[in-house]
């Protein structure tokens, strides 16, 4: 897992460095953005319900926060390690920067496995974590959000903790909380309603007809289950293939989103759907449909399986599903890849919006924020697609022109180097 992980942050330095030439970024900034401003680990002492005390190992990265506060999820997992959390905050600070939203890049997360706890014990983590790291968290500093395995019942655990470590009630200290103490209308599907958005420009730009499009999702999760009712509802597409960790389905005349989202709710997998033919997660990849949405795990399309992805747009759900070699590959291949930390990017869109009606105090209807999340992935899919075009390049290395380009700038105007 170490290593693993060590090999992603390696990956996202080298297409910082990719880009620093195309740029002509000045040595001091380059070096800065390779490395993070911050890492903090913490020791998290929890009651379990058997009366134990256990110890849990805590971080939290702060990677830049040249054009505002650090921003990022909590991640509950069992192997988690800081190369992990390190990798995605850097992922954060361009993400951001690409949607232009004037945040930086943030994560955290705590070594534990949650589905081995119970919900008291779930809670008297979460505070603890809070009170490990509230002096360098705050609306004005850094916000956090969900992520593997934390959910909004989490967040308003853990910003309640900081509200009495403050004295007073704060719901700007972290977003993805439950609409009742401060979340946002539309925070549900925002990630997969933003990736869907970028869709539409993309097929716009490569004169596809979205409607009579087809769709292949795999991981049916929140996100994958989200897209396959966004593009079947929304765009009129077909989705004619989805997956989740145990295989796949398959129907060359289209399935009902919902009807298989049921199905796995009360079978625990998509799998054996009536009505749909059975597949595996590589013949899923492999398909040819026209738009293919990796929405699960890292690494699904590398080297070895590029040359048979068959899809015309590949929009990335899901975090670094796509391996640099397989990148050049579907370059090469005329496949129109959306990248993630600009397809995805809706998620954290929408947590800027939370942020922002936290410290107003004043909440927006859904149709407001969906139409502000519109507009937002429509200007930075376009800008992205620009800099593609200008300088010949794969959309990834375009998405990372224009996010370095924007935290660079930040940089060199407040004085950094």
């Amino acid at each position: 897992m170490e290593r693993k992980s060590s090999t992603l942050f390696e990956t996202i330095q080298a297409q910082l460095d990719g880009v620093a030439g195309i740029l002509h970024l000045e040595p001091g900034i380059h070096a800065i953005l390779r490395e993070p401003m911050r890492e903090l680990a913490v020791s998290i002492p929890v009651r379990m319900d058997n009366g134990e005390t256990r110890v849990f190992k805590g971080f939290r990265v702060q990677h830049n926060n040249a054009r505002g506060p650090f921003k990022g999820g909590i991640r509950f997992h069992p192997d988690e390690t800081i190369d992990t959390i390190r990798s995605l905050a850097a992922w954060m600070t361009w993400k951001c920067a690409v949607v232009d939203i004037p945040l930086g890049g943030g994560k955290g997360g705590v070594i534990c496995n949650p589905k081995e706890m119970s919900a008291g014990e779930l809670e008297r983590l979460s505070r603890g974590y809070i009170d490990a790291i509230w002096e360098f968290i705050g609306p004005e500093r850094d916000i956090p959000a969900p992520d593997v395995y934390t959910n909004p019942q989490i967040m308003a655990w853990m910003m309640d903790e900081y509200s009495k470590l403050m004295g007073y009630y704060a719901p700007g200290v972290i977003t993805g909380k439950p609409v009742a103490v401060g979340g946002s209308l539309g925070r549900g599907d925002a990630t997969s309603r933003g990736g869907v958005y970028t869709v539409v420009e993309a097929t716009r730009h490569r004169g596809i007809d979205l409607s009579a499009a087809t769709v292949a999702i795999q991981g049916y999760g929140n996100a994958g289950s989200f897209a396959a009712v966004l593009m079947h509802e929304i765009a009129g597409s077909k989705v004619v293939a989805v997956s989740d960790s145990r295989g796949g389905i398959y129907n060359e005349q289209g399935l009902d989103p919902s009807k298989v989202l049921q199905h796995k709710t009360e079978t625990g997998s998509v799998i054996d759907f009536p009505g749909a033919e059975n597949i595996t997660n590589d013949e899923l990849l492999e398909m040819k449909v026209t738009i293919l949405c990796p929405s699960a795990l890292e690494n699904v399309i590398t080297g070895k399986n590029a040359s048979r992805v068959r899809a015309r747009i590949v929009a990335e759900l899901a975090n670094g599903p796509t391996t640099p070699e397989a990148d050049e590959e579907l370059y090469h291949n005329g496949v129109f890849v959306i990248p993630d930390f600009l397809c995805n990017a809706g998620g954290v869109t929408v947590s800027y919006f939370e942020w922002v009606q936290c410290l107003s105090r004043y909440y927006w209807d859904e149709d407001e924020v969906r139409e502000r999340l519109a507009g937002h992935m429509t200007a930075a899919f376009q800008a992205v697609l620009a800099e593609s075009l200008k300088h010949k390049v794969n959309m990834r290395a375009a998405a990372y022109i224009v996010a370095v380009a924007r935290v660079a700038e930040a940089m060199k105007l407040r004085g950094w180097t």
